[in-house]
């Protein structure tokens, strides 16, 4: 039962986050060309996912849930605060 309930949860927070970061497609959009805005919240997600995604695939028993939710985060984290910087 707790592992089938696990699982389940694994897999609502691995969308939950993708989504969380998808989200930063608007903002890199509004602020792609001549606007900027804040960039130190995407830079710090972007640090966070890479240090998830490593922790991900990197212990003994690798956490692919955790990793496959925070890989958007790096690609989109940063971009996002690159086109806000930028």
């Amino acid at each position: 039962m707790e592992s089938k309930f696990i699982r389940i949860l694994s897999i609502v927070a691995t969308i939950t986050a993708v989504c969380m970061y998808v989200a930063y497609i608007d903002q890199i959009q509004k602020t792609w060309g001549d606007a900027t805005g804040p960039w130190l919240q995407p830079l710090v997600a972007g640090i966070n996912c890479t240090l998830w995604v490593a922790y991900g695939l990197f212990k003994r028993e690798r956490d692919y849930p955790v990793a496959l939710a925070n890989a958007p985060g790096i690609f989109l984290g940063f971009l996002a605060a690159y086109s806000a910087a930028f």
